[in-house]
């Protein structure tokens, strides 16, 4: 660690997935906070203007050009973060990759590809925090999820089953991490639809442009609440109405959504628009370009969204069930007529 890192002791974040999107906007949250942040990628083009974003804001910052499933590759940029930084207090994963494709028309070698990004990429990234953070007894690392981790839609089944199994690997980790007496923290971040560059830039066999099933938000209203979770280290956070709607509905109704999805989820994912022929996709490399943290959808997308955490939302919902089975039973009772004396 060089002399002026010694000098500086800001806390340390690392993002993965952090050129572009709700990584993007994410370290620019942190940077905003005056935060070291570290960044991990696949281009070059979007790390160097997430660099840029995060000097300005306030931040310091440091660059990996990585691939997150390469392990070897993300407990390097982790070492190398120790080395200018001095430590890891959050660890973020984001990066992700996906293919709009039923399911006959995706290849074994891009569900492997997908799987080895979207859920390899957070076990990776997930182990080399814990190597610097275990040492320390002390951290946070926050997987960034989807309402589609509980309730899958037609088209992205690589995708929702890979965020699925990120829930599956914290759920072991953090018993694990509980029997052993460890302070640190898990938290998985479930996300809406959020405006960002992924639906230019992800593989699709789909005959018109793709986009995200409304309503949409912007990553930097994401990005607000992925901070606070960072310190705060819900189990959980749900993040929008829609996120709670399918979580829960899912649970409740799972069989009606199937079919709701059967008739309106094609059509939810796509534009009126031609898809553009011969256009780059990033599943095995980088579209290498900078588009910073939004997408297309300026127009469209909420700048605010709501989040709460499933625990207190649960009780919610238990509490009106239950005032409302009472409230039923004290009518049942009162409209009963009375008996008659002999």
């Amino acid at each position: 660690m060089n002399q002026e890192s010694r000098a500086d002791r800001r806390p340390t974040v690392v993002i993965t997935g952090a050129s572009a999107g709700v990584g993007r906007a994410i370290a620019h949250e942190f940077a905003r906070h005056r935060w070291n942040v570290s960044v991990l990628a696949r281009g070059e083009a979007g790390l160097r203007g997430t660099v840029q974003d995060i000097e300005c804001a306030g931040g310091r910052a440091l660059a990996h050009q990585v691939d997150v499933a390469d392990p070897d590759a993300v407990m390097r940029a982790a070492d190398e973060t120790v080395r200018e930084f001095g430590r890891i207090d959050v660890w973020i994963n984001v990066a992700m990759v996906t293919i709009y494709a039923p399911v006959q028309q995706t290849s074994p070698e891009e569900y492997r590809r997908a799987t080895e990004v979207t859920y390899l990429g957070q076990v990776h990234g997930t182990l080399a925090a814990l190597k610097h953070m275990q040492a320390r007894d002390y951290g946070a690392i926050v997987c960034i999820g989807s309402a589609l981790a509980y309730r899958s839609i037609p088209l992205q089944s690589n995708y929702c089953a890979a965020k699925a199994a990120v829930r599956g690997f914290l759920d072991s980790l953090r018993s694990e991490l509980l029997h052993d007496g460890s302070r640190v923290r898990l938290t998985m971040v479930q996300l809406p639809a959020v405006n960002t560059p992924q639906f230019d830039w992800a593989r699709t066999r789909m005959p018109r442009r793709l986009e995200p099933v409304p309503p949409i938000y912007q990553p930097e209203a994401i990005a607000r609440h992925v901070y606070r979770a960072a310190h705060t280290s819900p189990r959980e956070l749900w993040i929008g109405f829609p996120t709670w709607k399918a979580i829960i509905g899912n649970m409740i109704v799972p069989g009606w959504i199937d079919g709701y999805l059967a008739r309106h989820g094609y059509r939810g994912e796509m534009t009126n628009q031609a898809a553009l022929e011969g256009r780059p996709d990033n599943l095995y490399g980088p579209v290498d370009t900078d588009p910073g943290a939004h997408g297309r959808f300026d127009d469209r997308a909420l700048t605010t969204v709501p989040a709460a955490d499933p625990r207190w939302l649960k009780l919610g919902i238990a509490a009106a069930l239950g005032a409302a089975l009472l409230g039923t039973l004290s009518i049942a009772k009162a409209s009963k007529p009375p008996q008659r004396l002999r």
